[in-house]
């Protein structure tokens, strides 16, 4: 087993004022070479966004887009058409294709919306935008591997154009999950509170592991914590 860990002061930062973002891999004015994503896994950004503000209306093209919200709501509208909140527990997965243009902002005019803006490379070019959106309970990550976003939409879960399956987790603590993984796929896990033990290895809020040749992930939390892990071809 290999096991990488990218510690969350290892990550890139930006202080926008309206806008404070983490980045665990190269992006915008961050640039380092040895972290340039993982797998078809290119971009993990922890926003925090203030109260009335946002990211005005901007182009993606060739990217499969995923949202993950931790506290608050976000309002997004996109070309196709597409207009919701994505409030706390909801996922949303857009797909760029032949291009969109979307905006977020924050949907309240006082309180923040912390979240995390997710960047796959899709297994092909050129597909048609569109978008998807669903609430997944607290009570289906709870000491559990939730999946959110599959390759074939299965157990009620997004459908993501790559080999990507993404699973959220909220772990009592001393809570234990324990997921297979198959011979020449990576994981890819992502602290979003608490603190884990992956295989022996202890990871934080922030953190991110990058992890191979496990045969079995074994996910303790030490205390109540989220996360959220990737199994990626």
């Amino acid at each position: 087993m290999t096991v990488h860990v990218l510690h969350s002061a290892m990550r890139g930062r930006a202080d926008h004022g309206w806008l404070q973002s983490r980045h665990s891999f190269s992006f915008a004015d961050f640039h380092n070479p040895q972290q340039m994503g993982y797998r078809s896994l290119r971009v993990i950004n922890e926003d925090v966004v203030q109260g009335g503000t946002g990211f005005p209306t901007h182009p993606h093209r060739d990217m499969e887009i995923v949202t993950y919200i931790v506290d608050g709501a976000l309002e997004h509208k996109d070309s196709t058409g597409g207009h919701s909140i994505i409030n706390r527990g909801e996922v949303q997965r857009m797909t760029a294709g032949t291009g969109v243009r979307h905006s977020e902002f924050n949907a309240s005019k006082t309180d923040p919306v912390h979240l995390l803006q997710i960047w796959i490379l899709p297994n092909q070019r050129n597909l048609a935008p569109g978008y998807e959106q669903k609430l997944f309970a607290e009570a289906d990550k709870h000491n559990r591997l939730c999946p959110v976003v599959t390759p074939d939409g299965s157990d009620g879960s997004l459908k993501i154009h790559q080999d990507v399956s993404l699973y959220a987790s909220v772990l009592d603590a001393g809570a234990v999950v324990e997921q297979p993984l198959a011979a020449g796929r990576g994981a890819w896990i992502q602290v979003v509170g608490g603190d884990l033990t992956v295989n022996d290895q202890a990871i934080a809020a922030g953190d991110g592991a990058a992890i191979e040749d496990a045969g079995t992930l074994r996910i303790a939390a030490g205390q109540a914590s989220e996360f959220i892990l990737f199994d990626l071809a």
